[in-house]
């Protein structure tokens, strides 16, 4: 098992010293975009007879850190956080990502031709926190790496896009900046982006837009319950023995809410705390390493360009019906 792990943990130092980098660190990328990439790029060198030593590895870090990692993401929130803007931040968000969700399972799958997996996981990227999204889900529905790895590359591609045009459209439009936060964590995908775009905008927005945001990765919670039990009904064949498959319940999302309630309520000494939140990125790190190295370039090929015309369509959903229901909610 060493084997693979040593492997994850070297690509994870190379992820996070490349996200750190003077042309990269201030695009927001996260290092766990950067570990899936050079898990993509070992993955497909001719290194297989070595790699077939890392395989319990890296199976362990797909399924094991992963999980872990997310549990342990909950201590970056606080119930406290999550409810000052209000009920209707609560609405907002579950307006947002209940839309995003049906609206691309629909064109996915109906329009597009996509399969139910690579739809799903780039509709939950888009929907709710980005990468952090397609794990969690890709671990709940147990799909192939090549679907989660586009879904990734999607979330990257148009959330960066967003953290670009954001500040730029706040300008051109000249609306308050506290009611353009909310719409910053209302529609852009990953944490790290809306970081980024409500710096630009002023304080007052960054503040709205992480508020926000830390509601919608609350509700990844739900989603999971929900989804995982949907997934099962629908695409998962029933055994032989019982005539129907085994309730599933995603026991890492529990443990994420756990957590969040203990950072809501125990004042852990700081270096504790941090070196736990640390240790969650961790994991989630080298987790996207072991999935990117089994990510093969041909699988990727054959998912075709209709993950990226549907990341597109959603991104357009978000920015212009997002902003719709937030001028609509939050307006007034």
């Amino acid at each position: 098992m060493w084997q693979g792990l040593v492997l994850c943990a070297l690509l994870t130092l190379g992820g996070t010293a490349l996200a750190h980098l003077p042309m990269f660190e201030p695009l927001g990328i996260s290092p766990l975009v950067f570990a899936l990439l050079l898990g993509i790029i070992v993955g497909n060198l001719p290194l297989q007879r070595w790699l077939t030593h890392t395989d319990s590895g890296l199976n362990f870090a797909t399924r094991w850190l992963l999980r872990g990692g997310i549990v342990l993401f909950g201590l970056s929130l606080t119930f406290h956080q999550v409810f000052e803007l209000g009920p209707r931040v609560v609405v907002l968000d579950a307006l947002v990502i209940t839309t995003v969700l049906i609206v691309g399972y629909l064109v996915g799958t109906r329009v597009l031709g996509m399969d139910p997996e690579t739809t799903l996981l780039t509709s939950a990227g888009s929907a709710i926190c980005g990468a952090a999204a397609v794990l969690a889900t890709e671990s709940t529905i147990r799909s192939k790496p090549a679907a989660a790895s586009m879904a990734v590359a999607t979330v990257v591609l148009f959330g960066s896009v967003a953290m670009l045009a954001y500040p730029l459209l706040h300008a051109w439009l000249g609306v308050d900046e506290q009611l353009f936060g909310i719409y910053i964590g209302a529609t852009i995908h990953e944490v790290a982006q809306v970081v980024a775009a409500g710096d630009a905008v002023g304080p007052a927005a960054l503040t709205n837009a992480v508020i926000v945001k830390l509601m919608r990765v609350m509700m990844l919670v739900p989603f999971l319950l929900i989804v995982g039990q949907w997934w099962l009904r629908h695409h998962v064949p029933e055994t032989a023995e019982h005539g129907r498959t085994k309730l599933v319940i995603p026991w890492f999302a529990l443990g994420f809410i756990v957590m969040i309630g203990v950072n809501s309520l125990v004042a852990m000494p700081g270096v504790v705390h941090d070196g736990l939140v640390n240790l969650g990125q961790l994991s989630l790190t080298m987790a996207m390493a072991a999935l990117g190295i089994g990510t093969r370039i041909e699988r990727l090929k054959a998912l075709g360009w209709q993950p990226f015309v549907l990341a597109l369509i959603l991104f357009v959903l978000l920015m212009v019906g997002g902003g719709a229901a937030s001028w609509l909610l939050m307006g007034v």
